[in-house]
């Protein structure tokens, strides 16, 4: 019976921490994703018709982010959740890059994704 008890706790132990490395990559995932719109250079980040730079795009994302709580348990839900739309209005998100060229933030956003990790959908 003990026996069983030791083998049931090493098997938990080991799929927790399983689950943390996938978690962790999954934050690896979502804060590249952020900072890429940080970091764009002579884009604009469009929210409900207002434009805004890439820190205030980031800084808006990120509060979201924590606002959606547990709801967000990969990049993809990031994407879907947080990065599309308004949640208020329901307009999409848009990006117009320093070239002129509007384009849906999810189309952006999956696109980066799929810079990070080929194996993305």
């Amino acid at each position: 019976m003990k026996s069983i008890l030791v083998t049931s706790f090493v098997v938990l132990a080991l799929f927790s921490g399983v689950v943390k490395a996938q978690d962790t990559d999954e934050k690896r995932k979502i804060d590249f994703l952020i900072s890429s719109i940080e970091n764009i250079k002579g884009a604009k980040f469009i929210r409900n018709g207002t434009e805004h730079d890439g820190k205030e795009a980031a800084d808006h994302l990120r509060s979201k982010l924590k606002r959606a709580g547990g709801k967000v348990q990969t990049a993809e839900d990031f994407i879907r959740l947080c990065a599309s739309k308004s949640f208020i209005s329901g307009k999409p998100y848009m990006i117009r890059t320093s070239d002129g060229e509007t384009i849906n933030s999810e189309k952006y956003f999956r696109g980066k994704l799929s810079e990070y990790d080929p194996t993305a959908k």
